[in-house]
Formats: C-alpha cells, sequence, structure tokens
C-alpha cells in the first residue's frame, strides 16, 4: 500500500527546493511513476523500467540546499533527450526494448511532451533565479548507469571502461570551467569510499551528451556550469534493484560535502 509520500510522487512531475547556494543537485531519472493509461499500453513491467531508471539518484542530491527530483519514469517522457526523441517508440531508443505492447497515441504523445515543455520552462525560471542571486552556479546533473548487463551472475564491465564516478563535460566550455571541474573531481576522488578512493574519470563510460546540461550550457554559456555525474550501480543491485544503504549514504555524503569546494570554485573562474 503506497504511503503518503509516495502518493504525492505519483503525481507530482517533480520536486523543486531552493537554498543559499549557487549549487544545484538534479535527479532527473530518479522517478519510476507512469500515467495509468501510458502503464496500460507498456509491454515492460515493473522491474524492467527500475533496471534502467536511476533509482536512489535522489538521494545523492537531497542534502544539498538547490536540488531538484524528478519522479516521472524516463519510459514515460526522458527529460534528458531532445524533445523530438523523449518519447521511446522504438526498441533503438531504449536500449532494444520494446517499451510498448500497444503504441501511444498522438495525443498522448503530445500530452507527455508538455511535461518536457514544462520541465524546461521550470528549470531555466529556476536556474535565473539562482544566477540573479549568485552570478555564476554549478549543476550537478546525477544519473547512474549499470554495469552488469550481461546477468547478475556474469562478470561485470571491465573497469577500465567503467568508473565508479563518471564525469560528463562534452557540451560545456571546458577551459572556462576547468577550476570547477577539476576541484569537483579532485575531491571525489579523494573521498573516503570505505577506506579507500573512488574511481573518478571524465568522459568515459559517458560523455555528458544528455539535453538538460546542452540546455543549461546553451542558454547559461558564461554563468553555468553543468557537470553530468554518472554514479556505477556500486550503490544498488541493478537486477533485483535492492539498494546497499551504507554505499548511498556515503555517496550522499560525498555530494553535500562538495558544494563548499565547488563554491570556492566558481569564485576561481575569469
Amino acid at each position: 500500500m503506497l504511503d503518503n509520500a509516495e502518493r504525492r510522487e505519483n503525481h507530482a512531475w517533480w520536486t523543486a527546493q531552493r537554498g543559499a547556494s549557487p549549487v544545484v543537485g538534479t535527479a532527473i531519472h530518479d522517478g519510476h511513476a507512469v500515467r495509468p493509461n501510458l502503464l496500460l499500453k507498456m509491454a515492460l513491467d515493473e522491474d524492467e523500467r527500475l533496471q534502467e531508471e536511476d533509482p536512489f539518484t535522489a538521494e545523492t542530491v537531497r542534502d544539498l540546499a538547490n536540488h531538484i527530483v524528478v519522479h516521472r519514469s524516463r519510459f514515460e517522457v526522458d527529460l534528458n533527450r531532445a524533445r523530438d526523441g523523449a518519447v521511446y517508440l522504438r526498441p533503438e531508443q531504449a536500449w532494444g526494448l520494446q517499451v510498448w505492447q500497444e503504441q501511444p497515441s498522438e495525443a498522448e504523445v503530445a500530452e507527455v511532451l508538455s511535461l518536457h515543455d514544462a520541465y524546461y520552462e521550470m528549470l531555466e525560471g529556476y536556474l535565473r533565479g539562482v544566477e540573479a542571486q549568485y552570478g555564476r552556479f554549478v549543476v550537478l546533473d546525477v544519473h547512474s548507469y549499470n554495469h552488469r548487463r550481461a546477468g547478475p551472475a556474469a562478470p561485470p564491465t571491465a573497469a577500465n571502461e567503467a568508473p565508479e564516478v563518471n564525469i560528463g563535460t562534452f557540451s560545456m566550455d571546458r577551459s572556462r570551467w576547468m577550476p570547477v571541474v577539476e576541484a569537483f573531481m579532485a575531491f571525489a576522488a579523494d573521498f573516503d569510499f570505505f577506506g579507500r578512493r573512488l574511481d573518478v574519470r571524465e568522459n568515459v563510460a559517458f560523455q555528458g551528451r544528455g539535453e538538460q546540461t546542452r540546455f543549461i550550457h546553451e542558454r547559461f554559456p558564461k554563468n553555468g556550469c553543468a557537470i553530468a555525474v554518472e554514479f556505477k550501480k556500486i550503490f544498488m543491485d541493478e537486477w533485483t534493484g535492492v539498494p546497499d544503504r551504507q554505499a548511498l549514504a556515503a555517496l550522499r555524503s560525498l555530494m553535500a560535502a562538495s558544494v563548499p569546494v565547488l563554491e570556492r570554485a566558481l569564485r576561481e573562474v575569469a
């Protein structure tokens, strides 16, 4: 039975919180909810959807004064894709998965895309407010990725191809934002993760080519630094969906502790 928080999230598109900082955390693929009319047409069951979503990423940004968490599933609308590809209508758009047993109608697709429009309208207004208050800002665009696609008992993706923290910087002016990116990477790489250091690399498993970072860099070319942060799913079992609460708590601490580091680095940008 759903509790009140879960009921709210099933109806809400997203939750946005503002606070006193120029650092913003987002978890736009954390959501699992799908409109009932679309759920009836889907071929995928809950577990299949969950495997390609980014569950628990909201936990990693929860302690940031500014954070945005999306509650709708990427299988309803993918806010990190351009508008014309934000609804997965063909298997090649969704890792080869057959998403639909009955294709959504044009009217249903249009209704879903109105959420995409509304999100980016909200995001620009939200960030204009941060910009007005602080001048420059950083968005940590948090995602996660699978590394055991061959099966739960099969070997994982080779470590040289799958850093534990992948930093994506494709769409940014890397030279301008170098102090910010390198400060975050150095901090994450030095973070004490149960007595060891995390493998943090740039543009390896992913390059940060998503729509959200592209949008931010286009709309805020001088003042907005959007860093795509992809956590390998070392904080959960990607096949069962069961979280490792200790690992999640550690990543949450990492993100919260990075805020003053990023605030200092922002002041170094010319």
